[in-house]
């Protein structure tokens, strides 16, 4: 039976390793911190369950819909039957919404665009003309990942406003970067797959139990019930060649393997790999960069959002989301503002942070202004994802290294996609499914 050791017990490494395991392997996952789930956890605070972030995900992400299916909780989400989106414009409180139809792509968005309240009339017939460009955009070209989605928005004649109000609002929740800094390259699959070529593709869906429910605690249970070893609160010193193959060493213990996956962010990814693993120079992990998350929790004595979400424009607010029935909320009301691509309010402090949004979504929620706020706090990520630049798939790691047993998963991986819950699924499974032929491709060795 070969042996392998999944490093990392987020989607990725969870991934790998019920892929190896299920192939018979005799599979090995060891996570530094007390739980899996990775970026996509849970924890009490007081009486509540509170998501680390906001995540959803959308009827194209097929391979993160089968790892539901495989831990077995695809009852505890939600997915629209049609894309809905509802859009409040915070400077007027004018309303709109993104929903499609049942026809054809792309004339499924046709109606949504050409109502949508928050643009003008003209802003909106651009903004059709700009999305059949962007079906032509060819994301595999390199020269299209070298230019940014904010200037291509400009040269087609997308305004500051339609930037804002309509390419932002799917982009930066999905890529985690304004237009402007956004690889046209990664843009392109965000809105090609998502919103451009299958009717129902971006129809939304969300958990409806914490996430460490959906996930982490889950996967532990499936992966036990595969035969897999889980081995959390154990951190990976380092990784040695030896004539068998690998010797993980965690503390003072080494852990043999066949083969192995590593799993983990970017810069521990760098520091625990050969040298010689990857033809990119030291520092790629640097320059690949990442883009932080911060989230704002509200718990207010009565409902003012009457909707599972809202987008903001024209407000620092993006999207806000109903969080009271995933937290065990028994009154009131438990809301979470997502703020993605947050450079510029990761380090503020919370009190600050209060005085900033609460007004803002007051703007957004008119029922807010009357409820009692009963608690405010905050969580954030400051590595959540990589920094999805122009360029930036040029360090973008693939699934196999330069040796034959060592193999690299995670949502930064090569994947084509922003770092999404997707992607780091699909970058398990590639990860898993190289691993496989290498084991199946080894020759067999009379005892």
């Amino acid at each position: 039976m070969t042996s392998a050791v999944v490093v990392g017990g987020g989607l990725a490494g969870i991934t790998a390793a019920l892929k190896l395991a299920d192939a018979g392997c005799a599979v090995t996952l060891v996570e530094g911190k007390p739980k899996l789930g990775g970026l996509t956890h849970s924890f009490r605070r007081g009486e509540l369950d509170v998501d680390n972030g906001q995540h959803v995900f959308m009827r194209c992400c097929t391979s993160y819909r089968a790892l539901l299916d495989r831990l077995g909780t695809t009852g505890s989400t939600m997915l629209q039957p049609r894309l809905d989106v509802p859009v409040v414009r915070a400077t007027d409180g004018r309303r709109g919404r993104l929903r499609r139809d049942a026809l054809p792509a792309p004339l499924h968005l046709a109606r949504a665009l050409s109502g949508f309240a928050v643009l003008s009339r003209p802003e909106r017939v651009r903004a059709v003309r700009a999305a059949l460009a962007l079906r032509r955009v060819d994301r595999d070209d390199p020269g299209v990942d070298d230019r940014s989605f904010g200037d291509w928005l400009d040269a087609h004649g997308q305004s500051t406003q339609a930037a804002e109000a309509l390419w932002d609002l799917v982009g930066v929740a999905t890529m985690n970067a304004h237009a402007a800094k956004a690889s046209l390259a990664i843009a392109a699959t965000v809105f090609q797959i998502g919103l451009l070529t299958d009717p129902g593709a971006a129809d939304l869906g969300w958990s409806l139990v914490p996430l460490q429910q959906l996930h982490g605690n889950a996967a532990e249970r499936a992966l036990e019930t595969a035969g897999a070893t889980v081995r959390t609160r154990t951190r990976v010193d380092a990784l040695q060649r030896t004539s068998h193959g690998w010797d993980v060493r965690c503390g003072g213990e080494t852990l043999p393997a066949d083969v192995v996956v590593v799993a983990t962010d970017p810069a521990p990814m760098e520091r625990l790999l050969p040298l010689d693993a990857l033809p990119f120079a030291a520092g790629w992990s640097q320059q690949l960069g990442s883009s932080p998350i911060v989230n704002l929790h509200l718990v207010y004595d009565r409902p003012v959002l009457s909707e599972p979400f809202v987008a903001g424009v024209g407000s620092p607010v993006q999207w806000v989301f109903d969080r009271t029935r995933q937290s065990g909320l028994a009154a009131g009301q438990y809301i979470a503002v997502s703020l993605s691509a947050a450079d510029d309010v990761i380090d503020v402090p919370v009190a600050t942070l209060q005085e900033m949004f609460v007004p803002e979504i007051h703007r957004l929620l008119p029922a807010a202004k009357t409820a009692s706020l009963l608690d405010f706090f905050v969580t954030r990520e400051r590595h959540a994802t990589f920094r999805p630049a122009p360029g930036s798939a040029r360090v973008r790691p693939p699934a196999t290294t330069a040796y034959d047993d060592l193999f690299l998963a995670g949502a930064h991986c090569a994947t084509g996609w922003p770092a999404t819950m997707e992607s780091a699924v699909r970058s398990g499974e590639v990860a898993a499914a190289a691993a496989l032929r290498r084991t199946h491709d080894r020759p067999v060795v009379a005892a």
